[in-house]
């Protein structure tokens, strides 16, 4: 269907403007007046591509598209909007012409009139996988059918803006050790390309055998220079086949089972995995969300392969009569901590609640893990590149402790 933007005035002759989606620029006038709107100016504009592609190249991510952070805010909006008493379709009204996001707004705009057209709001989300998750789609479909939508999305827009708090604290902590080890690289290579060379020429004419760590540099920094484009080719070779193997069912098997091993990384990898499934869980199932469903929706959420083939098989069991505890503990993949609590909620029929209290506790975990690795991160850097110019300064600094011997 052809999208419009306009610019137009509303009942009380405020300028207001927008997009919206009609077959025809006169049906665009008529939905606009219909809305108590009178159209200024009206065009057509080309429609977006989202995400195509183009001779089996995918165009993902190359394409202005829509943030998460935008849904979050939009989300939160809406559930303020309709806690007090907008209906949905006005609230959506409102929300559209503060989109700044072209896309998003696109997409809300034809999420409005898919419902004045007779769909669910959450059939009309779900025209949209790619930006609204199936958590997302599933709580508002549980809202709209329990007459609580106002309540869902009130926490839904808590669920996200949870997680991407716990998400921008992460890459706060990160930042520093980040930006040591790109700066530490680049001087790094700066050293065996321009500086090494310069200094250890002056050791050409020598007529004795250089020091072996002044030999080791010096190849070093010739194949810096002579080689630098072969590097260059295999480390891109190296992330391509990285990158396609990580696509494939038994390469990203194998990636996440090797992540949650690694030390200090692992245990985090399975905290973040842990609270993800376990706010998403309590969060469906307290919105009457059935807990085979929940289960299949939250498996996916989690993150990672090796924890949501066990809760693939834990729904199995569920589904067979066995409690959920006993059957995710079968797996040996949750902590001891998610399992007795998981028991404790399923004898005390609070199990939603103590799912909430458990992601809140893996999600502080998951925070004080990142600061403690991070503290020792930045010394640990350090003491590598310390270690790496010394032996810089040490292999330049032997050949002329050599020489001045020799003079003596």
């Amino acid at each position: 269907m052809p999208v419009f933007e306009y610019k137009a005035l509303d009942h009380k002759g405020k300028a207001i403007s927008g997009i919206i989606n009609a077959d025809s620029a006169v049906t665009a006038r008529q939905k606009l007046r219909s809305a108590r709107s009178f159209p200024v100016s009206l065009s057509e504009v080309a429609d977006m591509p989202t995400h195509k592609s183009y001779r089996g190249i995918s165009l993902k991510g190359l394409l202005p598209g829509i943030r998460q952070r935008d849904v979050t805010m939009m989300t939160r909006q809406l559930a303020t909007l309709v806690g007090a008493g907008f209906p949905l379709v006005s609230a959506l009204e409102a929300l559209i012409p503060q989109i700044k996001s072209y896309a998003f707004n696109k997409t809300l705009a034809q999420i409005k009139d898919s419902i004045l057209e007779g769909s669910s709001f959450a059939g009309a989300l779900s025209q949209y996988p790619e930006t609204f998750s199936p958590l997302f789609r599933n709580m508002v479909r549980a809202g709209e059918t329990s007459g609580t939508l106002e309540i869902v999305l009130d926490q839904l827009a808590e669920i996200m803006e949870k997680q991407q708090e716990l998400q921008n604290r992460i890459r706060s902590a990160l930042a520093y050790p980040a930006l040591m080890t790109v700066v530490g690289s680049v001087i790094l290579v700066l050293l065996l390309v321009y500086i090494v060379p310069t200094i250890t020429g002056i050791f050409d004419d020598m007529q004795q055998v250089l020091p072996t760590p002044t030999r080791i540099l010096i190849a070093v920094s010739d194949l810096f220079r002579s080689y630098w484009w072969i590097l260059v080719v295999l480390l891109i070779a190296f992330l391509v086949a990285f990158r396609q193997f990580r696509k494939t069912v038994k390469g990203k098997t194998a990636i996440d089972r090797f992540l949650l091993k690694f030390p200090g990384i692992g245990s985090l990898l399975q905290k973040l995995a842990v609270a993800r499934f376990a706010r998403t869980l309590g969060s469906l199932l307290a919105n009457g969300v059935t807990m085979m469903q929940a289960l299949d929706i939250a498996k996916n959420i989690a993150g990672n392969v090796v924890i949501a083939n066990a809760v693939d098989a834990a729904a199995k069991e569920v589904g067979q009569g066995q409690g959920l505890a006993s059957s995710l503990a079968t797996s040996k993949v949750f902590p001891d901590l998610t399992i007795q609590m998981i028991q404790v909620g399923e004898h005390s029929a609070q199990l939603e609640s103590l799912l909430s209290k458990m992601a809140d506790v893996f999600e502080n975990e998951a925070e004080s893990t990142v600061m403690s690795l991070t503290s020792l991160l930045a010394p640990a850097l350090i003491l590598v590149m310390g270690v790496v110019v010394g032996f810089i300064v040490l292999s330049i600094c032997l050949p002329i402790f050599e020489m001045s011997t020799l003079v003596r």
